[in-house]
């Protein structure tokens, strides 16, 4: 199984969260962090806030914050809320028809199981763990290059 794109911005916009509770963090500061397209996170920033992961407060002085503490935001809830499906392939999918083997073959019940597996070590984690070690994550985000050697 492979995530979207979406899936694994919406992580790392979370984990981005996740060592800045002290603050209000804006999608420009997590889009300049991730060097991702704030139209992007943008679309991220509003499915996760849509999914109640994480708070939006407008305003000039505002900005996103979890909802939650990173230790009550399970992993396989972010993967499922995030995801459109789970089909590793496309017979999987019950609209499909496409293949003749449908409902008689082996391998429909062999990826089904594996889906299952994978999400099952999902529901072990929490987005705290996958901070690991905050104050390690908060100084590689706090660490700017010196502009004026990089440009020398």
């Amino acid at each position: 199984m492979r995530l979207t794109v979406h899936t694994d911005y919406a992580i790392r916009a979370l984990i981005y969260l996740s060592v800045n509770q002290d603050r209000l963090v804006t999608i420009n500061d997590i889009s300049e962090q991730y060097k991702i397209s704030k139209n992007h996170m943008m679309k991220v920033a509003q499915e996760l806030v849509q999914h109640n992961f994480v708070i939006s407060e407008r305003g000039r002085n505002g900005g996103l914050r979890l909802s939650r503490p990173p230790s009550e935001i399970c992993l396989a809830e972010i993967v499922n809320k995030m995801e459109s499906d789970f089909y590793l392939v496309t017979c999987l999918c019950p609209s499909n028809k496409s293949c003749k083997l449908t409902n008689n073959c082996g391998a429909e019940s062999i990826l089904n199981e594996a889906l299952a597996a994978f999400m099952a070590v999902l529901r072990k984690y929490s987005l705290m763990d996958a901070v690991k070690n905050e104050s390690l994550v908060r100084s590689i985000f706090d660490h700017q290059p010196d502009v004026q050697s990089a440009g020398a």
